[in-house]
């Protein structure tokens, strides 16, 4: 699935004229494409010097900031969407984020790589760290510091309150919505807070 796709997927799942805030936006693509094709506003934050660059060359609203920091700067509902895309899997407190998340936000996104695919499974079953497009990393070099599957996040949205509203996975090109805990390397989920 190219970068374009997977921002359609994505861009399809926020209402027009949204307020967004993106979490680890990289260097501002999706938000820029939210933008045009969406009429989104908001802001990104991001860590990396070059890609809040980027971002600013792209006319993109970021915020340099380190996201284990929290979100104490923005004041409850204060977006519309939340998009952590690939960014739970870095952070050490994963839990108190995702709480931060559905504070700030009406509705969350979430996606990460899923632990639980086959070909995951089978690597494991073979000894082995898994090495694949949605995990490209070894073991010892990875920025990963956890790994979850489609019923670890169910099980968290659970035990934080919030209401898992759509989820599927991705994997080569095409959503997964039979059995994707097992046929899908991204999983990606819509929440909102049981307010």
């Amino acid at each position: 699935m190219t970068e374009r796709a997977i921002h359609q997927v994505i861009a399809d799942l926020i209402p027009p004229g949204s307020r967004v805030l993106d979490l680890g936006c990289g260097d501002g693509t999706l938000l820029a494409y939210l933008r045009d094709t969406r009429q989104c506003t908001g802001y990104g934050i991001e860590l990396d010097d070059a890609k809040v660059l980027e971002c600013v060359r792209r006319g993109v609203n970021v915020i340099q900031r380190n996201l284990e920091e929290g979100l104490s700067l923005f004041e409850d509902n204060s977006f519309d969407v939340v998009l952590q895309l690939d960014t739970l899997q870095h952070l050490r407190n994963t839990e108190a984020m995702l709480r931060e998340t559905a504070r700030v936000g009406r509705i969350g996104l979430v996606s990460f790589p899923n632990f639980a695919h086959w070909r995951h499974r089978l690597s494991v079953l073979r000894g082995r760290m898994p090495v694949t497009k949605a995990l490209p990393y070894q073991w010892y070099d990875t920025p990963n510091i956890r790994v979850a599957t489609f019923a670890d996040f169910e099980m968290l949205a659970r035990k934080n309150g919030l209401h898992i509203t759509a989820s599927f996975g991705l994997h080569n090109g095409e959503m997964m919505t039979t059995w994707p805990n097992l046929t899908a390397s991204t999983a990606v989920f819509q929440f909102e807070h049981n307010r």
